[in-house]
């Protein structure tokens, strides 16, 4: 993880130097000038990526300039100190969690509705989450107490409905937990990171059912499985430190192996540690990177469509995102982690 790690921080760098948060304000819970954003964001997407041809085409940013940035740095309500993961429930309500173990929960337009803290954070604070519709309650990856925690809508922990809390590489236990997905019959998938870089399934109670994956580079196996979701049968996993995609098909009693997509790489449809992946309603996936500091569009079978963001602090930069999700309206919500900040675009029709 340290070596993954550093391989991002030197990104960074040679990108160009960044100024430090306490240099930013960026505008919150207000609409950005979008003539301004618009001459920013294109300036900056063509000094990372130039133009890239796509089969005779060329493929250009989605969704235009955001519009909608809020958030800050800071402790208080409202504001973030590094947020690390996103989810979103039926109610476009979107819950985040940063590095101080506070879970704070805002409507769609950034407004700050209520706030709880994770149990334990002196070991490290949680980096996945998902809102599971059917039992309305929030799963969250509590990564570093190898366990997955369960809270309502409103922050009541539900101790009943944890799984794991033990480290180890049996079933049912976990190394480094990174995400939650469910599915539509309830069945829970979690990732983990570190001695076992593995998926485990789980039946609605909460009982063991497979395992698959495993550390390597080949297809198959996994280096950090950031980010799991499911979409009509289809488990789609960001396989972070192996710069690409792997999804599998769930419709059956063991997982199937559908193909992966993506290396590491800056032209589109490369990858430089995807951290974040969503599915839009009409099937293309969204891929969040960590490290190239962007988001790309891409059919389901990994043909890029188009992408959004560079490095920066303005209004369509990005520094260092961790996730994103879609909310009923097609609206995408982007989790700048390190501009402390949210960033939010609607998707063409």
């Amino acid at each position: 993880m340290a070596a993954c790690m550093r391989h991002v921080r030197r990104h960074v760098l040679q990108v160009g130097r960044m100024r430090e948060p306490s240099q930013i304000n960026p505008a919150e819970s207000k609409p950005v000038d979008r003539r301004q954003a618009c001459q920013r964001l294109m300036a900056g997407a063509t000094s990372l990526m130039g133009l890239t041809t796509l089969n005779g085409c060329v493929a250009s940013a989605f969704g235009g300039t955001p519009e909608l940035v809020w958030g800050r740095r800071g402790f208080s309500d409202g504001r973030f100190l590094k947020p690390r993961a996103m989810a979103i429930d039926p109610d476009d309500q979107l819950y985040i969690v940063d590095t101080t173990g506070r879970i704070q929960v805002f409507d769609a337009d950034g407004q700050h509705l209520r706030t709880w803290t994770t149990p334990e954070t002196n070991n490290g604070r949680p980096t996945g989450m998902v809102f599971d519709g059917a039992k309305n309650r929030l799963l969250v990856a509590d990564t570093h107490y190898y366990r997955m925690l369960a809270f309502t809508p409103t922050g009541e922990l539900l101790p009943e409905d944890q799984i794991g809390g033990t480290s180890g590489n049996g079933a049912g236990e976990f190394a480094f937990v990174t995400d939650i997905a469910v599915d539509g019959d309830g069945c829970l998938y979690i990732g983990e990171y570190g001695a076992s870089d593995r998926i485990q399934r789980f039946d609605p109670d909460g009982t063991f059912m497979a395992q698959w994956g495993g550390t390597g580079r080949e297809v198959q196996h996994f280096v950090r499985p950031q980010s799991l979701v499911i979409h009509e049968k289809t488990l789609w996993i960001a396989d972070a430190c192996n710069h690409r995609v792997q999804r599998y098909d769930i419709s059956t009693t063991e997982p199937r192996w559908i193909g992966s997509w993506g290396q590491e790489g800056k032209q589109l449809g490369d990858f430089y540690y995807p951290y974040g992946i969503a599915v839009d309603p009409d099937g293309t996936v969204l891929v969040c990177e960590f490290g190239n500091q962007r988001v790309q569009r891409l059919t389901p079978d990994g043909e890029p469509i188009s992408s959004w963001g560079a490095p920066g602090h303005d209004p369509g930069q990005l520094y260092e995102p961790w996730g994103l999700v879609v909310d009923s309206r097609r609206r995408v919500h982007v989790l700048d982690s390190n501009n402390h900040r949210v960033q939010r675009f609607t998707l063409p029709g």
